[in-house]
């Protein structure tokens, strides 16, 4: 499979659009059948195989098709057939709330980021899991404590399904970077005398731009690295700086991927997958390199299973059983898949030898055996909330993005 821009979006989340029965009649689930009301009994099995519509606005499949795959196979009496279908984060919530206020819902489950996870949660339009605790495992227990933290996020309403500690890290040509930098103010300096050279893409649409903003703040010892609006003085006069030698600002980071390629600049934002996955698809060069800034913390990240609100019972039986399926440990051990989201397994115990030899194969040829090291030594955070994620996002397209950046 192709590497996907997983984090093209923009939240542009005005406030939260509470989704209310008063007075209206029940959605139908776009079947013909009522939506199932919070907290309905909800059987193991479907009376009838469900049809699903799987809606991937993160790349996600690259991860978890193969879960999903054999689940329908083995199990054709909970589901008879799934459609994929893919779109760009952005539409992602306009396209659900129009199924919705249509009470037409057609799409049954939602692979997310923590992107159109938040945006869902502001228009209210994902089924709280708080109401169906008893067809969950219990996920307290099964999680990675950082996966755990990344859980938490998602409000209850939404899964994960796969978890990584993304960055902060950079990539670079070995060949024109002879001196990596081991801190932000090495990297301001490398990029002072090399203008033009180092470049990261729009935070709202990229993991590596977004985790570079979000780790900016452990680096630089900022008052409140939780507060993007009053807690990160350094930071946002750090960017700033930065900003006089990034040529633009990419809108996504794919183009920051292939401009490092082309020899265009010779440095860019990265992570653990972002580094590994594109070169084993050959989109980068495999002896480019990657580094870490000492004293980091890791900005983590997880995806998400997302319901919308409307689907009916026997949907809803399906779905859970899908995904108590994709969280076993067998199921997570092909989240390595060719390590986009390394490592990718969210639940405990999953080891890269109970992998998929092709996933081992990708770790042992492109992989960094000191990621490994990496993540044991540094700290980790989680992503910031919803609302704060936007607030970051916000306040650096005006104050640093605008007017650099590429349409």
């Amino acid at each position: 499979m192709t590497h996907l821009t997983r984090r093209d979006f923009t939240l542009g989340l005005a406030g939260a659009i509470v989704l209310t029965a008063a007075g209206c009649a029940a959605p139908d689930s776009g079947g013909g059948k009522p939506a199932a009301q919070p907290g309905a009994n909800i059987p193991d099995k479907p009376t009838k195989p469900a049809n699903l519509t799987i809606l991937d606005v993160a790349g996600n499949l690259q991860l978890t098709q193969t879960m999903i795959d054999e689940f329908v196979q083995k199990n054709p009496d909970t589901i008879a057939k799934v459609t994929y279908s893919k779109a760009p984060a952005p539409e992602l919530a306009g396209k659900i709330k129009a199924q919705q206020d249509a009470n037409q819902v057609q799409i049954q489950v939602v692979l997310t980021g923590t992107d159109g996870l938040a945006a869902g949660i502001a228009k209210s339009l994902w089924v709280k899991t708080t109401d169906y605790t008893a067809k969950l495992p219990d996920l307290g227990k099964i999680y990675q404590d950082p996966a755990a933290k990344m859980q938490e996020l998602a409000q209850n309403q939404g899964i994960a399904v796969v978890y990584y500690p993304s960055g902060p890290l950079y990539e670079y040509n070995g060949k024109a970077v002879t001196d990596p930098p081991t801190s932000p103010q090495a990297l301001l300096d490398w990029a002072k005398a090399h203008p033009n050279r180092f470049q990261y893409a729009d935070p709202a649409n990229s993991g590596p731009g977004r985790t570079l903003l979000m780790g900016l703040p452990y680096l630089l010892g900022d008052s409140n690295p939780k507060d993007p609006d009053k807690g990160w003085d350094k930071t946002w006069a750090y960017l700033k700086d930065l900003g006089q030698y990034v040529p633009y600002y990419a809108s996504g980071t794919t183009e920051t991927m292939k401009n490092l390629a082309s020899g265009s600049v010779d440095m860019i934002a990265s992570t653990t997958g972002w580094y590994i996955n594109p070169r084993a698809l050959k989109t980068v060069p495999a002896e480019m390199k990657v580094g870490h800034f000492d004293n980091m913390t890791w900005v983590t990240d997880a995806q998400y299973v997302c319901i919308p609100n409307g689907v009916d019972t026997d949907t809803l039986a399906a779905v859970f059983a899908l995904v108590r399926w994709m969280l076993t440990p067998e199921q997570q051990a092909k989240a390595y898949d060719k390590a986009y989201f390394y490592p990718g397994p969210a639940v405990k115990g999953v080891t890269l030898s109970m992998a998929p030899k092709e996933s081992q194969d990708v770790v042992a040829q492109y992989g960094v055996p000191e990621f490994d090291q990496w993540i044991d030594k540094f700290p980790k955070q989680p992503s910031l909330p919803a609302d704060k994620q936007v607030a970051a996002f916000d306040k650096w397209n005006r104050e640093i993005g605008a007017g650099k950046k590429k349409s």
